[in-house]
């Protein structure tokens, strides 16, 4: 037996959700440090801040899939609707693949992925939602339900939310997501158990995560809160304040100096 001079670099678990190979901005133990929760916790606030927009524009969630998969069912008397709820949740999905073009795509081409243009690109569609809103293209806030410019404005903003989602998960071998809080809350609850039953430095661990989960959640609540008097006093205008989050958050965490590790392929790993 010969001993293999080359360095080993340990990988992430694979789970049941396995990702294509990668490159990524921050390994899983990287992101739920404490070095970058603030980070997670901005983006959350700002997809709170982003659902609550869409909520207060036409009564109807954007940031997370569940939603909008329930109204397909819910519709699936009405083709019509129906198929308005499919483009709108096309558009999400349509977003979470934008993300490849600036991260895997590059990566296959032997350049560094761009991790701070998709972040960059959901802060200007947020800023080019309020402008246009503004200007009267979704016509005036609250005042339709399931009409055309709904859908207009439902399909933009889910485009920017799973280009979001899926350039964090990219960036951080899928470590966490930011759009939607079922996973988090979840993962909230069995960090605290494992607290519980644990002790020295599992338990440490443990309280270290279930504050990120429960910290995003929280913030997730606070951004839709914040979103109430910003429409109330400038409309559309208000969907600035959660493109200034993405783009604070993206200058903490996702420029090329903010690196966690030397960019190398790893398999990337299911998380929430």
């Amino acid at each position: 037996m010969t001993n293999d001079p080359k360095p080993r670099h340990p990988e992430p678990s694979v789970g049941a959700g396995v990702a294509p190979t990668s490159h990524v901005l921050h390994d899983a133990a990287a992101a739920l440090s404490l070095r970058h929760a603030t980070t997670w916790v901005l983006l959350a606030l700002s997809a709170g801040a982003v659902n609550a927009g869409a909520l207060l524009a036409c009564q109807r969630f954007v940031t997370h899939v569940t939603g909008t998969a329930t109204r397909i069912g819910v519709d699936a008397g009405a083709p019509l609707l129906m198929l308005e709820y499919l483009l709108v949740l096309g558009c999400f999905i349509g977003g979470a693949m934008a993300s490849v073009l600036a991260l895997q795509a590059r990566t296959l081409q032997g350049k560094r992925p761009l991790h701070a243009v998709p972040l960059l690109s959901v802060a200007t569609i947020l800023v080019g939602v309020g402008i246009v809103g503004h200007l009267g293209a979704f016509g005036p806030v609250g005042s339709s339900i399931e009409q055309s410019s709904d859908f207009a404005l439902l399909c933009i903003l889910a485009f920017a939310m799973g280009l979001m989602n899926a350039s964090v998960a990219s960036s951080t071998a899928l470590a966490v997501r930011t759009t939607h809080m079922t996973g988090p809350a979840s993962d909230f609850g069995v960090q605290l158990a494992l607290a519980w039953v644990t002790s020295g430095e599992e338990r440490r661990s443990a309280l270290r995560i279930a504050a990120l989960r429960g910290g995003k959640v929280v913030a997730f609540i606070l951004g839709g809160a914040l979103m109430v008097p910003m429409m109330a006093m400038v409309g559309y205008l208000g969907f600035v304040l959660p493109a200034g989050l993405v783009v604070f958050a993206t200058l903490r965490s996702f420029l090329p100096a903010t690196s966690d590790l030397t960019l190398r392929p790893v398999a990337l790993t299911a998380a929430r």
